[in-house]
């Protein structure tokens, strides 16, 4: 398709944060903007595989829940433990006085983008692929409007430009907002797990006894394996012509710096190294440690990939393309959502529910200034999106800090508490994770800081 060449809105990026806020948009009757992505189909991979009760919820409000809760697989708990005992579990089903959703719900982010495309294109709005935004400038005839360049030459005007083109923003960047973690890596104790490899993986066991999501700590490290819905094995075989027989897991696992970078796909033996030595020992491929006495191998990757830990903020989420200081009109509105705005660890599998959030707010709040700005100036109406932004900029600083503190506890360095407590930190940590996995009230905690629900 060709690019149009104005529209009021152009959402960059159609992941799940730009697609909800396309949503987002046509539930509050907006529908003159425009959404590219650089990819010339949906994003082959699948980071994010949970999408929390307080998403849903926000999902539920553009009328997109339902949609996404039927291809998912409901998730009342996951368990977290060492190698060869389960220490605690977050009890989401405590939270159903609370929420329609009492539930973590597994889908896997590819399928996530395709549940909400194809709502989309049910509203007969599609996404013009592929065309990468290279950079951004004040239109010369009307300083309220950008040009948007792209790759290919094309360019489209714009009054609002939604960011969400990713971590590596060209838009962020052209409109020089920094991208910093807010720490800068103070008292940042997780640094042993920067790297993660993770993949989707199928076993040669077709018996294996798989259903829950399991979190295992280990000394200086710690791994996840998680079944994914069947639905997801009829999407990969309509998108890929070829039939996926068996139950696919999600396996995701960190990788201390002493054992050198992760390749770019991980293969199969290399995955199984580190399940092997890592994961629970139930998936073990050595019979003699496998509590079954029999292997379990890893038959094939599905997808693979590796990812860093960091954490980054954007300084600001709205900001105004300067037309320069011979101008008084403010210039064109940026808006920042999703990783575009913040990037942090996966731990807590918060980042794309931030994301998902962030737009589905951001759909009723840019409705809102288009709509004041037609009887208000708009450097009185900037104040609707600039508080807007404050709010949605302290929630991630909050998820920031969360997901820090979670991977600071799973990858605790294997070291002695202190001189006058010789005791592994280890140890006493998973002593502490049982003790406090015993209490109804702190299982429910657990589960309500995770849903996002107290962090919209």
């Amino acid at each position: 398709m060709e690019l149009p060449q104005s529209t009021s809105v152009l959402i960059v990026g159609a992941g799940p944060t730009g697609l909800a806020a396309a949503l987002s948009l046509i539930h509050h009757e907006f529908r003159d903007f425009v959404i590219v992505d650089a990819v010339v189909k949906e994003n082959s991979s699948s980071r994010a595989i949970v999408v929390h009760a307080a998403t849903l919820e926000a999902l539920d409000t553009i009328g997109c829940g339902d949609e996404l809760v039927s291809k998912g697989t409901k998730v009342a708990k996951m368990k977290f433990g060492t190698r060869t005992a389960e220490l605690a579990h977050i009890q989401f089903d405590a939270l159903s006085p609370y929420t329609r959703h009492p539930y973590a719900l597994i889908i896997p982010q590819t399928f996530t983008e395709h549940v909400l495309g194809e709502k989309l294109a049910g509203f007969g709005v599609s996404v013009y692929r592929p065309h990468k935004a290279v950079d951004m400038k004040v239109n010369v005839d009307d300083t309220n409007l950008a040009d948007v360049v792209f790759e290919d030459g094309h360019v489209i005007t714009a009054r609002y430009v939604i960011t969400a083109d990713g971590a590596h923003s060209t838009i962020r960047t052209t409109a020089g907002i920094a991208f910093v973690d807010p720490n800068n890596g103070r008292g940042d104790d997780s640094i042993i797990l920067e790297q993660v490899a993770l993949a989707d993986v199928t076993f040669d066991t077709p018996d294996l006894d798989g259903s829950d999501f399991r979190g295992v700590m280990s000394p200086n490290n710690f791994s996840l394996c998680a079944p994914l819905p069947s639905t997801f094995n009829e999407y990969l075989a309509k998108e890929t012509d070829k039939p996926m027989e068996g139950r696919i897991y999600r396996i995701v696992c960190g990788v201390p710096q002493e054992g050198g970078g992760v390749p770019h796909s991980p293969s199969k033996e290399y995955m199984q190294t580190l399940l092997d030595k890592f994961g629970p020992l139930d998936l073990s491929s050595d019979p003699e440690v496998n509590p079954s006495g029999k292997a379990v191998c890893i038959k094939d990757i599905i997808w693979c990939s590796r990812f860093r830990t960091h954490s980054a903020i954007a300084d600001t989420f709205f900001t105004r393309l300067s037309p320069g200081e011979s101008s008084e009109s403010p210039g064109p509105a940026i808006l920042l959502v999703g990783d575009a705005a913040h990037i942090h660890s996966p731990a807590g599998g918060q980042g794309m529910n931030l994301g998902i959030r962030d737009a589905v707010f951001l759909g009723e709040v840019l409705v809102k200034h288009v709509k004041a700005t037609e009887s208000t100036p708009v450097s009185e109406a900037d104040h609707i999106l600039t508080e807007f932004v404050t709010e949605r900029r302290a929630r991630a600083l909050e998820v920031i800090r969360f997901t820090k503190t979670l991977l600071s506890i799973g990858g605790m360095k294997d070291e002695t508490v202190a001189w006058w407590l010789p005791v592994s930190k280890v140890t006493l940590r998973d002593w502490v994770l049982w003790m406090l996995g015993k209490v109804y009230y702190l299982r429910r905690e657990a589960a309500w800081s995770a849903s996002g629900l107290g962090r919209r």
